[in-house]
């Protein structure tokens, strides 16, 4: 069992764990992820690593509410513990001394952008970073992303907060302003946000890697289920990514997948809701009582 020793509302729908797992920590590296079951029954989701401290023993996770499994997972409490939490899983960022990188990070992508910067950066690297999100209630880790940046751009999608711009309009900016200094950028969020960062870097020439969020379920090359087509060849993400070419990913066919399974994930999660509600209405009633 995984105990969970600190949680965090980042956000209404934003959320992080601080989760006991020495092995797991011992071994993380920024880029890989984490495989997590709340119970014998639940789930395997996908999580990347956000954070690990090696002598805690401990890994930060981050999730956004979006289904039955997370938000089962948003009402446990500190000291509560999950069933399973397999890692570290895929390949860790190339670090490398590249010279000038830029780092791209959209909504929930801000926490697996932080430790690839972290790392960049130690390697000595000059790092521009760019956060955003849809409004300034999603925003988060401003400061953490500050301490490993030489730069950072903010910006939200509404202008609630900082600049009023997509991660796109900065970067693309950037890239016309100093395209010879960049050497390679690294963006993390939603896929269509990962796209349109590979589209707007692609004229400019600058290698551009993407960690992508297809379905998974066993996490180790079997199943098949988070196959991507990268530079015409079939890739699974789970152990040939999570990162990949952005300039090389079949958009459109990624997206399409991450859409298969949108009515049963919506029934779940109105049936789990359903007897949430009826639990609570039981235990009104035994207090009435």
């Amino acid at each position: 069992m995984y105990e969970i020793v600190a949680r965090e509302d980042l956000a209404p729908v934003t959320k992080l764990f601080v989760v006991r797992a020495p092995r797991v920590a011992a071994k993380a590296q920024a880029g890989q992820f984490v495989i997590l079951r709340i119970d014998a029954r639940g789930e395997r989701i996908p999580l990347t690593i956000a954070d690990f401290d090696r002598e805690a023993g401990t890994v930060t996770i981050i999730f956004q509410v979006v289904g039955k499994t997370t938000k089962q997972l948003s009402l446990m409490r500190p000291g509560e513990a999950l069933a399973s939490f397999t890692g570290p899983l895929g390949l860790p960022t190339e670090v490398e001394r590249y010279g000038t990188v830029v780092c791209v990070g959209g909504g929930v992508g801000i926490a697996p952008i932080f430790p690839i910067a972290r790392a960049l950066r130690e390697a000595g690297n000059h790092v521009i970073s760019i956060i955003g999100a849809r409004n300034k209630d999603l925003l988060f880790w401003e400061e953490k992303m500050r301490s490993v940046s030489d730069e950072l751009i903010v910006c939200t999608d509404d202008g609630s907060y900082a600049r009023k711009a997509l991660v796109t309009e900065p970067l693309k900016e950037l890239l016309e302003a100093r395209g010879d200094e960049v050497q390679r950028v690294w963006a993390i969020g939603p896929a269509i946000m990962m796209k349109f960062c590979s589209l707007t870097t692609k004229p400019f020439g600058v290698k551009t890697i993407v960690s992508l969020n297809s379905i998974m379920v066993d996490g180790t090359g079997m199943c098949g289920a988070c196959r991507v087509e990268v530079g015409g060849r079939t890739r699974f993400v789970c152990v040939d990514g999570p990162e990949f070419d952005g300039h090389e990913v079949d958009w459109d066919l990624l997206l399409s997948r991450q859409r298969i399974y949108l009515e049963e994930e919506k029934r779940a999660l109105e049936k789990f809701e359903h007897e949430c509600r009826c639990m609570e209405a039981e235990r009104a009633q035994g207090v009435a009582r």
